[in-house]
């Protein structure tokens, strides 16, 4: 079992920047690729960035690619998202997942365990 805690949202400003951690617990992080999901009102989940174990690889949703960094340090057990020159389409509540086997998969059912999510609001 692997229990994840999000934090790090808020209210911004369009153009502003925000960094997301999750910090996971319960059995060794480093065995799992790492994800961020964003979920806005009255739409689907859909995938933002993945990182992989060690953190050499990572990958983007098309919509942030060039503003969101994904990072990661294994020896905190921690997932962090940068987020820069945010949007308000930016705007929706944000998960980390943790449990896929590559980076690339970037279908929520891959993902196997979620943190509780944290709203970003990005105003215009």
């Amino acid at each position: 079992q692997v229990r994840l805690v999000v934090s790090g949202g808020g209210l911004v400003q369009a153009g502003g920047s925000l960094r997301l951690s999750c910090a996971a617990s319960g059995r060794s992080f480093s065995r799992d690729a790492m994800g961020w999901f964003r979920q806005a009102p009255g739409k689907e989940r859909e995938f933002v960035a993945a990182i992989s174990r060690g953190g050499s690889i990572t990958n983007y949703a098309d919509s942030v690619k060039g503003r969101f960094t994904i990072s990661r340090d294994n020896a905190k057990s921690t997932v962090y998202l940068q987020m820069d020159s945010l949007k308000p389409e930016d705007t929706a509540i944000y998960y980390c997942a943790a449990g896929a086997p590559t980076p690339y998969n970037n279908n929520p059912v891959s993902f196997d365990y979620w943190g509780q999510g944290t709203q970003v609001t990005v105003s215009s």
